[in-house]
């Protein structure tokens, strides 16, 4: 890979992975809709082309996609639009893959397996979503499958980092860099698994180098479970914060979308804080060797440390 476009690049796994790319010496062409968010995160790197257009706009991505071997696909869209738009901006992904002859490497969540039952998933589960939005996941990969693009799609827990902004760990920890009271979302008691951008960004980018990992689906697991309390604890230690970190509950979110659709849709996927899917990573291993992992208590640091520059 000597050229790659990362969409979504203005996002918390986009500018891990558009960092991860850089680092390895791999021309890359950031793509977003917003230039001077992209100018901000990107503008002193050498290595980094950024552009600006609209992931619906199919034009705008063929003109970003002229000459990469690899697409990154890493952007989103809110909830509340996945029903109406998600499929729609994916073909557009697919029909420029096949048009500039380069490989696909999608960032894609768990909402697709559904409910796990307290097992570990691995890639062999089968995909049974029985959410809304699980089901439109599930569609998009099949779309991806029968498209005849090389692909790899990699399943990650929720995500916390630098410029992770979407994430729900970042609310917790956006209060507790402003030295405000804060909050949790879900059970603070309950062990769940989050994906620290940069090593998800390093475990993409290596599978996206190995042709063997094209055609299939892998798993990328964070640095196993920790429960809210941990992490509070862990923020306590790196950081002078004595506030309290109260619990988001779901009837709470529930309330808020009575006023804000976005909200009404995190509803149905509470669920993931109080029925953790938790993924295997055995098969990464295997083809690749030691899965990249920051424990928490570095990746939290680091993490807060980037917050409290911007």
């Amino acid at each position: 890979m000597k050229n790659a476009l990362v969409l979504g690049a203005s996002g918390g796994m986009g500018y891990s992975i558009v960092k991860e790319l850089s680092g390895r010496g791999i021309a890359v062409t950031a793509f977003a809709r917003t230039k001077a968010k992209l100018e901000k995160l990107f503008n002193e790197d050498p290595n980094v082309t950024i552009f600006t257009g609209d992931i619906f706009r199919i034009e705008d991505l063929q003109a970003a996609a002229s000459g990469v071997d690899v697409i990154f696909q890493a952007a989103n869209i809110p909830y509340a639009e996945w029903e109406e738009k998600l499929t729609v901006f994916m073909s557009n992904i697919i029909n420029v893959s096949k048009h500039q002859g380069a490989k696909l490497a999608i960032v894609e969540n768990i909402y697709a397996y559904g409910r796990s039952a307290g097992k570990k998933v691995s890639e062999t589960t089968p995909k049974n979503p029985h959410t809304k939005k699980g089901n439109i996941r599930l569609q998009v990969e099949k779309m991806v499958k029968e498209s005849g693009v090389p692909a790899l799609i990699a399943h990650f827990p929720d995500f916390y980092g630098p410029n992770a902004e979407n994430a729900i760990l970042h609310y917790t920890l956006q209060g507790v860099v402003k030295n405000k009271k804060s909050s949790f979302v879900g059970d603070q008691g309950i062990a769940r698994e989050f994906m620290f951008t940069p090593d998800g960004a390093k475990a993409i980018v290596n599978l996206a180098l190995n042709e063997n990992a094209y055609g299939q689906n892998w798993n990328i697991p964070g640095y196993g479970v920790v429960t809210g309390k941990e992490i509070v604890q862990m923020i306590r230690t790196i950081i002078d914060y004595d506030k309290r970190i109260s619990t988001v509950t779901k009837n709470m979110i529930r309330f808020l979308g009575l006023f804000n659709p976005n909200m009404s849709e995190v509803v149905e996927m509470f669920y993931l804080n109080e029925e953790p899917v938790v993924l295997s990573g055995e098969k990464y291993e295997k083809l690749m060797g030691p899965l990249p992992c920051t424990p928490y208590q570095e990746g939290l640091r680091q993490t807060i440390e980037y917050m409290k520059k911007v």
